[in-house]
């Protein structure tokens, strides 16, 4: 039988390569059998860079690779790109992996916004006011973002940095575009056409605040599982103690969804 796909999508919008580690880490721990991708997204350019934009991008590439029905395991923005794809196209998507997902409402993005401002220092309030005077805006979003990561983390492992240059106006597009799909009441409500097999991820030191997202979700995807892991942040699987935990979870329930006869 021909390898499982394993497509792994990346956050941001506009963060290539942020979900390289989670890739890198589900190669071994589900072994022969997957085929485990981590695919860039389109950069901006000529067009402005949609919602839609991306799910063509998506089917594209899945029209084109040996597996009709992979499994999409996003993370942050891409667990987001993962739900959109398949509340349009449910019929090619086998499962779904969410690791810490983005916000759908306003209420969920209250209590991020809420979050975060607990975790906020002077001496973080600093350096994020210096980075406003650079002007390369990639690299002032890739500068806020690391200094973000000390709010967004808990004890994580070192990590290699990612491979791509973040693109902070693919960001602003993409996500300009996401946020005029839910004040247009589509998302979370287009969810309700997914079926497919759906497992939310997400640590308890990530300001994301998983068990509100997964109540929003939950009420248009009634069979969507959730598993969360004490002292870890927005990127669970770097973890430095629950870490090789998270990515044991993982890959089993993969292994589980894609061989539904062997459970």
């Amino acid at each position: 039988m021909d390898a499982r796909a394993i497509l792994v999508l990346h956050g941001g919008p506009g963060a290539p390569g942020s979900a390289d580690g989670l890739a890198a880490a589900l190669r071994p721990a589900l072994g022969l059998g997957y085929h485990v991708e981590a695919p860039a997204q389109r950069g901006s350019g000529p067009e402005r860079l949609t919602v839609a934009r991306h799910i063509a991008d998506l089917a594209e590439r899945i029209a084109a690779g040996p597996d009709p029905r992979p499994t999409l395991v996003g993370h942050s923005w891409g667990a987001m790109l993962a739900l959109a794809f398949a509340a349009a196209h449910p019929e090619r998507v086998g499962a779904l992996v969410l690791v810490g997902c983005g916000t759908f409402t306003q209420a969920a993005r209250a209590e991020l916004g809420a979050r975060i401002g607990a975790r906020i220092t002077h001496e973080i309030e600093s350096r994020l006011a210096a980075l406003e005077a650079c002007a390369d805006a990639d690299a002032r979003l890739a500068g806020m973002a690391a200094v973000m990561d000390a709010l967004y983390e808990r004890d994580p492992a070192p990590t290699p940095e990612p491979a791509g240059r973040v693109d902070a106006r693919a960001y602003e597009e993409t996500w300009a575009d996401m946020l005029r799909l839910q004040s247009e009441g589509v998302y979370p409500a287009a969810f309700a056409a997914i079926r497919a097999p759906a497992l939310m991820v997400y640590g308890c030191e990530d300001p994301h605040p998983g068990p509100r997202v997964f109540a929003d979700l939950v009420r248009v995807m009634p069979h969507l599982e959730y598993a969360e892991w004490a002292d870890a942040g927005h990127t669970p699987w770097h973890a430095r103690r629950p870490g090789t935990d998270v990515i044991a979870r993982i890959s089993g329930w993969i292994h589980a969804a894609n061989n539904p006869s062997q459970t």
